[in-house]
């Protein structure tokens, strides 16, 4: 099995030939591992975590996720292979406000049958997963998502992006908009998740504060060429 779920190698990304907004050497994360990235906003956070979903591609280099070469995909391709390994928590949750909550953590599902038959019985799971991260599941799995507190909303977004135990979690700086307190238990709760299912674990934040939680911290500053770093 391959050992990394993600390996980035030589990485060049610009929208234009005469512009390189991120340039990375090499970047690995072992599958397993809880890892936190720190960025300030405007550090080329969210190009980074395009790059790794398969929404963006580089000019150079390689983005390898568990083993496969995004880059030599099509897009199609890379995004059913997003759908089949990858649990996305965006910062904005994301969430469909016409759906109830219970919906909005199946939806993973639909889009991939990978994920559908690892979830086994997709509704029983989403109940499960919402007890398991701190939601009354009896009373928030019929509500629509827009009725949610925000505390709720990424309670549901973090259960869609654990169902059907996909074996790469990418967060987005999912706790900006919780109290210290809400934070620190959802992240143990994440945590607890992320290791029953397998999935690793790269939690990208601007507050250095949380990076203690994780088996390893880095800056994304520490990993580019100075040299390449837009002023």
């Amino acid at each position: 099995m391959e050992s990394s779920a993600i390996e980035l190698s030589g990485l060049r990304f610009g929208w234009n030939a005469a512009e390189t907004l991120l340039a990375i050497e090499n970047f690995r994360v072992a599958r397993g591992e809880r890892v936190f990235l720190q960025g300030p906003s405007g550090s080329g956070k969210s190009t980074l975590l395009g790059l790794l979903g398969g929404v963006l591609v580089p000019s150079r280099g390689s983005v390898r996720i568990l083993g496969i070469d995004l880059r030599a995909l099509g897009a199609a391709r890379r995004d059913a292979f997003r759908a089949d390994h990858i649990g996305i928590i965006f910062q904005q949750f994301n969430l469909l406000p016409f759906l109830n909550a219970r919906d909005n953590i199946t939806l993973a599902c639909r889009f991939s049958a990978r994920r559908r038959e690892r979830a086994g019985a997709p509704i029983a799971e989403a109940q499960r997963l919402m007890t398991a991260l701190g939601l009354d599941a009896a009373r928030s799995a019929a509500q629509p998502a827009h009725s949610l507190s925000v505390g709720q909303q990424q309670r549901v977004a973090a259960a869609r992006a654990l169902i059907g135990a996909p074996e790469l979690i990418i967060a987005d700086e999912p706790t900006s908009a919780l109290d210290a307190q809400t934070r620190d238990a959802f992240l143990q709760l994440l945590f607890a998740e992320c290791e029953r299912a397998g999935s690793t674990l790269l939690f990208v934040s601007h507050d250095a504060a949380l990076a203690p939680h994780f088996t390893r911290a880095l800056r994304l500053a520490d990993l580019q060429h100075s040299e390449h770093v837009p002023a």
